[in-house]
């Protein structure tokens, strides 16, 4: 069996667990004949409303290449491509991507709007450096691309049309054209083509001396003087919005910058979302969705884009199983983990943004999905009181990547490669690990209060009782696992009672669930979170413990720091009267994104413990959202979010 080119591509982009289940991808992609659309029932007009209106216009819609700049809804592309004369490299899908992942061409996203009313972007390319920027107004679209450093390259405008949409493309003299119904699109240059046949592509297309400032335009010819008026009219107002944040505009910038490029349309759902990153998508063959991930991209969205926020919160609880739990991951063709879960973090997160915008359509959306999911817990995920990670057999027919072994089962814990779960066995019969985690227990009982809060809200009397009592059942456990000599809570073990003395970040979670007293909270935070031997350091958080045989890994979930347990540990010191600690959480957060950001446009799926750096590993997406989790707990603590 042939292995296509955007496998080879994006294989870099994976650590070994995740590689493992990519691989298995690929094989279902080729191997099943499942639908491309996911099944999911929308119950409000004004989501349907939603939508219809983000999926509209010109913006970076299509996952494969940030400079790819498409037409909703015909489909129509505009690629922008990279080529040296007499080389058969041509680049036409573009990633973000760190240095030691050694692509072709190197990429730092800059200023854009969220709807595509405004990008830029710079590119170099084989020692070269171009500046893109482009503008959509009225329907027309507007690029200007500008050397910054010159080669010999070419610069290729294609024509493309995309998700096999119908219509037709082409080229008409020096004109590329469009041809849709009752609708033509006609694409113009400031500058007279080069022949360039041996140019390794077969799309209509225009070739360019990359050494020459170049403006595009669609509608009519337009010279290089009105193509720049117009683009510098929509960078004007990103910019204003961007300076509206003060001392926190640099940090805005960043948070805005990843979500608005990492938002995509998913064609065959007719959806706008926003995975965590291009690579994932392009990787998992179109789309894919992760459960937390998304839920804590639409909080970030929710402070300044209510649609974008929506559309993610709901499009991941739409993703819920007919078993009833919202999963790991779903992409297409089918591929959806049947077996498992993730971290019941969604209610909480939902909850947040209804009372920024207090819209009672959402909650409604979404609330029968989130309490069939937390009803789920209990009936799958209990021993003995206590609740476990796991994962459930499935049937062969499904095809589901690693289930009902301990892999999958910390797979839906999210932390694929802990070290808190090596040689912790897996009991099938159960279909759980022998370990009663702190953390789940910590975040099923803030999601039992979370979603008690939205019962009441839409007058469900019967069900926030009902989860009230789950809170207080569970919280009594969680009381269990409390070491009054460690000073913090341990996991221990089902099989053996023995208590595990390998921390991590999770071990904190109990002040999400506001199960621990104020002197519990502060013994924690003063002889770990501050303790240089396990937690404290230059960068904050490892996801091990710096004394753990595991933490000199420095591989994925042992020992990197990771934005989501970063702002884990915030939510639960909101809960508490720790505000020395709050506030060197937080400075230390954005100061290791800034590093990074700052250096080379890098918002890291996760960053080295040590020298703070995102991109000395493989493992380590360049471009992932939830990296901004480590600035966006500023906003919030400085009363932004509201």
């Amino acid at each position: 069996m042939a292995i296509n080119v955007t496998f080879v591509t994006h294989v870099c982009y994976m650590n070994f667990y995740k590689l493992r289940l990519f691989l298995q991808v690929c094989l279902l992609c080729h191997f099943t004949a499942l639908a491309q659309p996911v099944d999911r029932r929308i119950i409000t007009p004004e989501y349907k409303s939603l939508q219809h209106r983000l999926a509209t216009g010109w913006n970076t819609w299509y996952s494969n290449s940030f400079l790819s700049h498409v037409l909703l809804p015909q489909g129509f592309a505009i690629n922008i491509c990279l080529t040296r004369p007499g080389n058969p490299e041509y680049v036409r899908n573009f990633f973000k991507a760190a240095d030691i992942q050694k692509r072709p061409e190197k990429l730092i996203p800059g200023l854009r709007s969220d709807d595509g009313s405004y990008t830029s972007i710079t590119v170099s390319y084989k020692e070269e450096t171009i500046f893109i920027q482009t503008a959509a107004e009225n329907g027309e679209e507007y690029i200007l691309i500008s050397p910054v450093k010159s080669t010999e390259n070419y610069v290729v405008i294609e024509a493309g049309l995309l998700w096999n949409r119908k219509g037709m493309v082409g080229r008409e003299g020096n004109m590329l054209v469009g041809r849709f119904g009752d609708k033509d699109i006609k694409v113009y240059s400031t500058a007279v083509p080069v022949a360039d046949a041996y140019s390794v592509t077969s799309a209509p297309h225009l070739a360019f001396p990359s050494s020459e400032v170049l403006g595009i335009s669609t509608g009519r010819q337009r010279t290089l003087t009105e193509i720049k008026a117009v683009i510098e009219k929509h960078r004007t107002v990103a910019q204003r919005r961007i300076d509206s944040y003060g001392d926190l505009s640099e940090s805005f910038k960043a948070m805005q910058t990843i979500l608005a490029w990492n938002s995509t349309y998913d064609a065959p759902n007719d959806r706008v979302i926003a995975p965590v990153s291009r690579a994932w998508s392009s990787g998992w063959g179109g789309f894919v969705l992760f459960d937390w991930d998304t839920y804590f991209a639409s909080y970030m969205l929710s402070l300044f884009n209510k649609d974008l926020a929506y559309a993610n919160a709901i499009e991941i609880t739409k993703a819920i199983t007919p078993q009833g739990f919202i999963p790991n991951y779903q992409s297409p063709y089918g591929n959806t983990s049947w077996d498992r879960s993730q971290p019941p973090i969604g209610s909480t997160i939902i909850l947040n943004i209804y009372k920024k915008y207090k819209e009672r359509w959402f909650l409604e959306e979404v609330y029968k999905e989130l309490l069939t999911w937390n009803r789920w817990w209990p009936k799958h995920r209990d021993r003995n009181g206590y609740l476990c990670w796991g994962s459930d057999p499935v049937a062969d027919s499904l095809k589901t990547i690693e289930s009902h072994n301990l892999q999958a089962a910390a797979f839906e814990s999210g932390l694929d490669n802990s070290p808190m779960y090596d040689s912790v066995p897996f009991n099938k019969a159960k279909n759980t690990m022998e370990l009663a985690d702190v953390g789940l227990m910590s975040m099923y009982i803030m999601d039992c209060h979370s979603l008690s809060e939205i019962a009441t809200i839409l007058g469900r009397k019967n069900d926030a009782e009902e989860l009230d009592k789950r809170a207080v059942q569970y919280t009594g456990k969680l009381s269990n696992l409390w070491d009054e000599h460690t000073g913090i809570f341990l996991n221990r073990r089902m099989d053996t009672d023995a208590k595990s003395y390998r921390l991590s970040p999770t071990n904190f979670y109990p002040m999400l669930a506001k199960a621990c007293t104020q002197q519990q909270a502060e013994r924690m935070i003063k002889e770990h979170y501050f303790n240089p031997k396990e937690f404290y350091g230059e960068y904050v958080i490892p996801s091990i413990a710096r004394n753990d045989p595991a933490f000199g890994d420095n591989d994925y979930w042992r020992g990197r720091i990771w934005g989501p347990m970063n702002f884990l540990l915030y939510m639960g010191m909101q809960n508490y009267a720790l505000p020395e600690a709050r506030a060197d959480l937080i400075s230390k957060s954005k100061a290791l994104l800034m590093k990074n950001w700052k250096a080379e446009g890098g918002v890291y799926e996760n960053y080295n413990s040590v020298t703070g750096t995102g991109g000395d590993v493989n493992s380590a997406d360049a471009f992932y959202h939830w990296g901004a989790l480590l600035t966006f707990m500023e906003f919030v603590e400085r009363g932004k979010y509201r």
